[in-house]
């Protein structure tokens, strides 16, 4: 009984699949790993237009660590650790200072920006 279950839940998430319901569907042997839904995709995009700062931090880490490696052959006779501390901290700069305009800009928009009743 419970190889017909199996085998019936695996037949009705394989059409699924086929439909374009789900992103992806992997079957290795017995198992079957089910990816997510299309329609939960979405919510990484919605939540980058909620919090544009997160998004624009983590690309701004992204380019400041690209620059580093990108400038580690001309670092001249500094030391490899201290040019690795110093990109370190131009970066999580970078995404502190990106994430406080963001906290700062949603409490503007939530405190003062509001209209009074």
């Amino acid at each position: 009984m419970e190889d017909l279950l199996q085998s019936l839940e695996r037949r009705q998430t394989s059409e699924k699949w086929q439909r374009g319901g789900y992103k992806s569907v992997l079957q290795v042997g017995e198992l079957l790993w089910v990816g997510e839904p299309l329609e939960q995709s979405s919510g990484d995009w919605r939540a980058s237009r909620e919090a544009p700062f997160v998004t624009i931090g983590m690309a701004g880490f992204a380019a400041i660590v690209a620059y580093g490696l990108y400038k580690l052959k001309s670092r001249g006779n500094t030391k490899m650790s201290v040019h690795l501390i110093h990109m370190r901290v131009a970066a999580q700069g970078f995404v502190v200072g990106a994430m406080t305009l963001g906290m700062g800009y949603s409490m503007y928009k939530e405190f003062w920006a509001k209209p009074k009743p």
